[in-house]
Formats: C-alpha cells, sequence, structure tokens
C-alpha cells in the first residue's frame, strides 16, 4: 500500500481548516490532495484529536505484537500435536 506524503498530524490539520469554515476544494487546492483523498481522510481521522491519534497508533502496535505472538503459539502447539502423535 502506498504511503502517505503527509503525516497523520498533517492531516488532521487539514482536517481542521474545514472545519474553521474553509471550501473543501481551496483546501484540496492549497495542499494538493484530490477531494476523494480529503473525503477519504475525513472519514478515517474525523472527530479525532491528535492525542487520540497518537493512542490509536500504540494500541494498533500493540494488537500485532500480539496476533503474533498467538500465531507463534498457534504454530508451537500444531508442532507439538504432529511429534507427539508419532509412534517411536
Amino acid at each position: 500500500m502506498k504511503r502517505s506524503n503527509f503525516t497523520e498530524e498533517q492531516i488532521l490539520a487539514i482536517l481542521k481548516e474545514q472545519d474553521q469554515g474553509s471550501k473543501v476544494a481551496d483546501i484540496c487546492r492549497k495542499h494538493g490532495v484530490s477531494e476523494p483523498t480529503f473525503h477519504n481522510w475525513k472519514k478515517k481521522y474525523g472527530g479525532l484529536t491528535l492525542d487520540e491519534l497518537r493512542r490509536l497508533r500504540v494500541l494498533e502496535q500493540e494488537n500485532s505484537r500480539l496476533k503474533r505472538i498467538v500465531a507463534d503459539q498457534a504454530l508451537d502447539i500444531q508442532i507439538l500435536k504432529d511429534v507427539n502423535s508419532k509412534k517411536w
């Protein structure tokens, strides 16, 4: 997936401009983004504050780490079952 040229903090600042009354077309032209991109950002980041966004990022990282741990444990369990099922 292509990375954005903007950080999440910059995206929040751009969205905040629209909350202050600027037109979407003017904001998009000023920052060099398309209107569909702006609306996708609004759908994804709308209503979030900077602190909430940082907390969300930390939680997503922790969630992915925990998913890897569970996958590793499931693999270990499967290996042990395979070894244990063989007749020696």
